[in-house]
């Protein structure tokens, strides 16, 4: 909880009175975000902290890009693989459906389904919605995080289903960029870096 707070601080530069988004309002941002992109502060479940840059691309991918350790975070084809830059072994991979990041990566994104939206509220300068998968709440929980005035995506945290949380703050997302298809395809990254 403390890095929660230490993210939430981090922000405090926003202006203090902001009105609580909707939930609709938030569905037809996440869904009109094609391609974004920004540096990003992780906040890591066992007190230590990440940096590097997230790029998205929806539906479906995702590449987190640390630094200065070179590791990679890529969600693609309905998978999120880790490449650990210490090992010459092909990344792990976990169905991106069983991980609450598939939560904002979706085709179409409805935060007024039934069950979807656990909590929503205000913090400060943000709107925080807790969102959980209706059909697999055990799979954990994504907290997203909101400024207003233009609505744009600052944070999430992810729980995972054993409690531990991981909270990533973002710093000047810009939208509309540009990818080539090898940037999230994991594929390609295992043949660029001898994994196969």
């Amino acid at each position: 909880m403390k890095h929660i707070l230490a993210a939430i601080l981090t922000l405090a530069a926003f202006p203090a009175a902001a009105e609580k988004l909707s939930l609709s309002e938030l569905s037809r941002y996440l869904n009109g975000l094609t391609t974004a992109e920004a540096a990003f502060t992780q906040f890591n479940a066992d007190g230590t902290t990440s940096e590097g840059r997230v790029m998205i691309q929806r539906p479906g991918r995702m590449r987190f890009e640390y630094s200065p350790d070179a590791t990679l975070v890529l969600a693609s084809g309905g998978q999120l693989a880790i490449f650990d830059p210490k090992s010459n072994q092909p990344p792990e991979q976990y169905p991106l459906s069983k991980t609450p990041l598939n939560l904002i990566l979706g085709r179409n994104i409805d935060l007024g389904r039934a069950r979807m939206v656990v909590g929503h509220g205000e913090q400060g300068p943000l709107t925080l919605v807790v969102a959980q998968d209706p059909e697999h709440p055990e799979y954990g929980t994504l907290t997203l995080a909101f400024s207003s005035n233009p609505t744009a995506l600052r944070q999430w945290t992810v729980t995972d289903e054993t409690g531990n949380q991981t909270t990533v703050v973002l710093e000047d997302l810009k939208t509309g960029v540009t990818y080539q298809p090898s940037t999230f395809s994991i594929h390609y990254e295992v043949e660029r870096r001898g994994l196969n």
